[in-house]
């Protein structure tokens, strides 16, 4: 079996970054394992502008954000091996893999970085009752057949969800000559970035919809018509309210993610939260030199931010090849209280270079005037006032300048002012 130091799974934005960090600690050995046929993963797709404002300080395309790392990537001569499905990894860092050339194969890596993405929920995950015709469709899965395959999927749409893949297909489906009918939201606020909803939305006069949602899919082999329904505080259909609009095309955006089956597999400790793995302040999972980044470990609401995760994710990686049986003084909880859906890293573990933490969680709700505080017991070690905090944008706060040795249970929370 061929030994290598570092193997990656997966070749998008968080994997690519990654390897080119790893390569730069001094870790030259890698191997990027992608299931596409070429390297960038869902960026290839996303052609709409919006990205690189962080990492590049300007306006790319998803493949021109791509293309940047790419380059970076291929100028160290990293390897990678394209239209390759990996099929287990274990505790041991043996990961078993398929393709054309090598058939099936296995490499046993020092360390591990599970970069794997997410996937999109679907109408049977959401239990939408009625017909099953042709014409509904994942929004994320219409995006590529009409961005890189060339197929306009409908005429009349409407979207269910307002989540930035919905929001911005909103606008593509308009660019491209479709009616966009509308959007419902079964929440009472938009889960999609303020700056969506007015270039995708407002700008198009497509109206949206909160707290609704789909309760019907009519039609024998072609879709022919959706019912809609306005929703209780339980989010419960209201008899009475229900609506049909006649569409031929149903786009879903309804939540993603993360691809996890591998990690759990092997046995890692997986968040019931974020539904990824449970990681430390490296982003370390609890199977040892095993490393998490990405949206297969939460959902991001920026690919700059998973960038920035996948960088840290490699250089980590690489201490860990450098030294694998680094002292560890002891290990500190992470919990989420007040109005947090998580957080992020799950337990801290202190080692003599420890000097910063950095926390990303997200809000359940809308909060204006929010206090983040972060806790040790009573005592208080960091309070953030922030003008206003929604959940469809990831909140990251940095904790340094404290004795962790101290500190014994940490807990994030966010007051209402």
């Amino acid at each position: 079996m061929k030994k290598i130091e570092l193997a990656i799974i997966g070749g998008g934005s968080a994997g690519l970054a990654a390897a080119i960090s790893a390569y730069d600690e001094g870790i030259k050995d890698i191997i990027v394992f992608e299931k596409e046929e070429k390297l960038g993963g869902i960026l290839n797709q996303c052609i709409h502008n919006g990205f690189g404002l962080h990492t590049f300080k300007e306006e790319l395309t998803g493949p021109e954000y791509a293309y940047r790392f790419i380059k970076e990537f291929n100028k160290r001569n990293i390897k990678a091996k394209v239209e390759t499905l990996v099929l287990s990894i274990t505790k041991s860092h043996v990961i078993t893999y398929a393709n054309g050339e090598d058939g099936v194969s296995q490499v046993e890596a020092k360390a591990v970085i599970f970069a794997a993405g997410c996937n999109e929920r679907t109408r049977g995950q959401i239990l939408i009752p009625g017909d099953r015709p042709k014409g509904v469709f994942t929004a994320g899965l219409a995006q590529k057949y009409l961005n890189i395959d060339g197929y306009l999927v409908g005429k009349n749409v409407y979207i269910l969800g307002s989540g930035d893949i919905g929001l911005i297909m909103a606008r593509r489906m308009s660019l491209e000559g479709a009616h966009v009918i509308g959007v419902s939201e079964l929440m009472p606020y938009s889960n999609g970035l303020n700056r969506n909803i007015v270039q995708c939305l407002n700008d198009f006069n497509i109206p949206l919809k909160l707290h609704n949602t789909v309760t019907k899919i009519i039609g024998k082999e072609k879709l022919e018509a959706i019912e809609i329904c306005d929703v209780d505080d339980n989010l419960k259909p209201i008899k009475g309210k229900e609506e049909i609009i006649k569409c031929d095309c149903l786009l879903l955006s309804v939540g993603l993610y993360p691809f996890n089956t591998l990690l759990m597999q092997a046995g890692a400790e997986v968040n019931p939260k974020t539904k990824g793995a449970k990681v430390d302040q490296n982003l370390e999972t609890s199977l040892p030199g095993t490393f998490s980044c990405g949206n297969v470990l939460h959902v991001h609401d920026l690919v700059d931010f998973v960038s920035e995760e996948g960088t840290r994710a490699g250089k980590n990686a690489a201490l860990y090849i450098k030294n694998p049986n680094r002292e560890i003084l002891k290990k500190i909880n992470v919990i989420p209280l007040n109005n947090l859906g998580y957080v992020l890293p799950n337990e801290i573990k202190v080692d003599k270079d420890l000097k910063e933490v950095t926390f990303a969680f997200r809000v359940k709700k809308p909060i204006k005037k929010g206090t983040i505080l972060i806790k040790d017991g009573d005592k208080v070690l960091k309070r953030v006032v922030k003008p206003i905090l929604i959940p469809s944008e990831m909140e990251k706060v940095v904790l340094k300048d404290v004795d962790f040795n101290s500190v014994n249970e940490i807990s994030v929370s966010v007051e209402e002012n």
